[in-house]
């Protein structure tokens, strides 16, 4: 079984950016099928004002510390390096939560 925590705006698309999430929807999958677990509030990592804000970063890797990756539509390179060095895998696609975990779970990504 696998966590997944994807960021969207409208909970029926992986359209966010990774800085921009206000929450994610968390999900598990198992080797057929996947289940919805809940929606975890986040606090943008991004601020247009601020910047990069890499306290906010940690929270958000504390917030999804138990998922095995985070799928976004997009995510900056600083941000993927600093996730990846603090072993959260990040994925970028883009589309349909369900057809996107289908994908996921017949690919075995994760």
């Amino acid at each position: 079984m696998a966590k997944l925590a994807i960021a969207t705006s409208d909970g029926f698309t992986v359209n966010e950016h990774f800085g921009h999430a206000n929450f994610f929807r968390v999900y598990e999958l198992n080797d057929t099928d996947y289940t919805f677990i809940e929606v975890r509030d986040a606090v943008a990592a991004c601020q247009h004002s601020l910047g990069h804000d890499t306290t906010r970063f940690d929270k958000i890797i504390e917030l999804l510390s138990d998922c095995d990756a985070v799928l976004v539509q997009k995510i900056g390179e600083g941000a993927a390096a600093y996730l990846i060095e603090r072993g959260v895998r990040v994925f970028e696609v883009s589309g349909p939560i369900d057809g996107v975990l289908k994908k996921f779970i017949s690919d075995k990504l994760v």
